[in-house]
């Protein structure tokens, strides 16, 4: 089933390599959609995909950089499909 997630990081998050990591892993997963860093510190994910290759892409992510995180908001949404890649976007 496809699905789609918005999520927030917050933490140390910036400047660790967390947008490219995410890129690297979506893309890796064959997920749709952008990761940006937010001006307050966090950073911001939407991504759309298999709910199995998302799940799989959440764990991925917050397994290589646990240690930079120290708070997160998840939440699933229904399937969009307005996206054709995965990329970084800028403030």
């Amino acid at each position: 089933m496809k699905k789609r997630v918005h999520a927030y990081y917050s933490g140390y998050v910036h400047g660790v390599g967390f947008r490219f990591t995410a890129e690297y892993i979506a893309r890796d997963l064959n997920l749709t959609g952008w990761v940006k860093n937010l001006p307050d510190g966090g950073v911001e994910v939407v991504c759309e995909g298999d709910e199995s290759a998302i799940m799989d892409f959440l764990n991925r992510l917050e397994d290589r950089l646990k240690r930079y995180i120290s708070k997160r908001d998840i939440d699933w949404q229904e399937y969009k499909g307005e996206f054709k890649d995965f990329d970084i976007r800028f403030y």
